[in-house]
């Protein structure tokens, strides 16, 4: 974080200093909220949560060189005390932002962002320093402290932002106002919460009715490609760019393909000229995110050459996201679990389809957490989707929605043991352990909720003892 005094952090948050000898002390290091990443010159914030009380950590934080502790009560040790410890560190969020030098870009959509926010993030560090959400820390709390590790150096500032309904987006853009927002696309994740696409492209479309105008250089970046996202350009006043692989797109993909090993190659377009990219990461759908990030680029200044050589090298820096491993015996593990909705499981599937041809191939899937009314349909069409791109064997693992992927691949043609439902994921893996062969390939996906991770550690020997933890 820029250095700022006590003093001035009390007075920004509307809080009273308790226990504090020198007010004018600055905090240099970063705000955290973990006692665990605590260095000299941390702010730590207190939160309440339902197990933890951080709170309780006051005095440790300090002894490892918190300056203060952000707190809802005094705690004993040097704490700035505020009525809510949230809308505290939001309000230090929106102070720091505004005395930053750096371009704030923000980005959001249903599926695809922590990988586009990654692939932004190697993009534009070629250029200048520059500051990221770290995984999906993209809520009310996530995102100031991501805000508040920037310092003066940071140039760029790239900010995940995710929703669960109507205005969170407008508060996130309140406290960290962007420049370049950017909208990947509207799909069905947490479509029960929200009641339907339509309110979903509501809520997503708040992050450009936050830009500036075109004159003051704001940019609105949006999927050509998606109509729901598309129409969100008559909700700005921002400059409308467009990404995708349609002709109309302003920086879009001619020549898609996927080599032998499943990575998309295509040539990027962009109104300054063309170079063509080969990409690290696997599946076709990064295409999308790669366009989106090249959008944000060019924008930014850089050309066609730099945006396409950055791309190419660019890897993943988020875990359980397309995570490719091969074993000793050529089995390759691609753990995806840490989310997942119909989008992103299509997607996977073709890639694992891709990666996959003259191979065995094992998809090993579970819940989609949040469909509501369309639960039952989305598993159903998935494990169809599973039989229709000859993939070797589906193991559907859980409960109830796991059924339904399984009886749609039953239902479109996979009988005997192309598909196999199993109760949990230790079952899974006893499967796995005991029919995989050399050169076969594992897919492992389903939401956060369901732990699928676990099966794709037993699988490579990284989980405690090569075993399935305890849930």
């Amino acid at each position: 974080m820029i250095a700022l005094s006590l003093a001035e952090i009390a007075e920004v948050v509307g809080g009273q200093t308790y226990d504090i000898p020198d007010p004018s002390v600055h905090v240099t290091g970063p705000v955290v909220r973990d006692s665990r990443e605590v260095e000299p010159g941390t702010l730590f914030a207190a939160f309440v949560g339902e197990r933890v009380d951080g709170h309780d950590f006051a005095e440790r934080v300090v002894e490892a060189g918190a300056v203060a502790v952000l707190a809802s009560r005094p705690v004993g040790v040097p704490a700035i005390v505020v009525a809510d410890v949230q809308k505290a560190l939001g309000a230090l969020a929106r102070h720091v932002v505004r005395r930053l030098g750096a371009t704030l870009v923000a980005l959001t959509g249903s599926a695809g962002k922590t990988s586009t926010k990654d692939l932004i993030a190697q993009v534009l560090q070629r250029k200048a320093p520059t500051v990221w959400t770290p995984g999906s820390l993209n809520n009310e709390i996530g995102l100031p402290l991501t805000a508040l590790s920037a310092t003066e150096e940071t140039r760029f500032l790239v900010l995940e932002m995710g929703a669960r309904g109507i205005g969170h987006i407008r508060y996130l853009t309140d406290l960290t106002p962007p420049k370049i927002g950017l909208v990947l696309n509207v799909g069905t994740a947490h479509i029960g919460e929200f009641g339907g696409r339509e309110q979903i492209a509501q809520a997503k479309g708040e992050l450009v009715e936050g830009l500036p105008s075109a004159e003051d250089g704001g940019a609105a970046i949006l999927n050509a490609d998606d109509p729901l996202v598309r129409a969100m350009a008559s909700r700005t006043k921002a400059k409308v760019v467009l990404f995708g692989e349609s002709g109309e797109a302003d920086v879009r993909a001619e020549n898609v393909r996927l080599t032998d090993s499943g990575q998309p190659a295509f040539t990027l377009h962009t109104p300054s000229g063309a170079s063509d990219v080969t990409m690290r990461l696997y599946g076709e759908h990064h295409v999308s995110n790669a366009l989106a990030a090249a959008a944000v680029a060019h924008e930014l200044g850089m050309s066609a050459e730099e945006i396409a050589t950055a791309l190419s090298e660019a890897g993943s820096l988020s875990r359980w996201r397309m995570e490719v491993t091969e074993r000793p015996d050529g089995v390759t593990v691609v753990n995806d679990a840490y989310n997942a909705n119909p989008e992103s499981m299509r997607a996977a599937l073709r890639a694992l389809a891709a990666m996959g041809k003259g191979r065995r191939t094992w998809a090993v899937l579970g819940k989609m957490a949040e469909l509501g009314d369309e639960a039952l349909a989305e598993h159903d069409a998935v494990g169809r989707l599973a039989v229709r791109l000859n993939v070797g064997k589906l193991v559907a693992v859980g409960g109830r929605e796991a059924s339904w992927l399984q009886l749609g691949a039953y239902n479109e043609g996979s009988w005997g043991e192309e598909s196999v439902h199993v109760s949990d994921a230790q079952a899974a893996v006893d499967l796995l352990r005991s029919e995989l062969r050399p050169g076969d390939v594992v897919l492992v996906k389903a939401s956060r909720s369901v732990g699928l991770e676990s099966v794709a550690e037993a699988l490579l020997g990284t989980g405690a003892e090569g075993e399935v933890a305890a849930r």
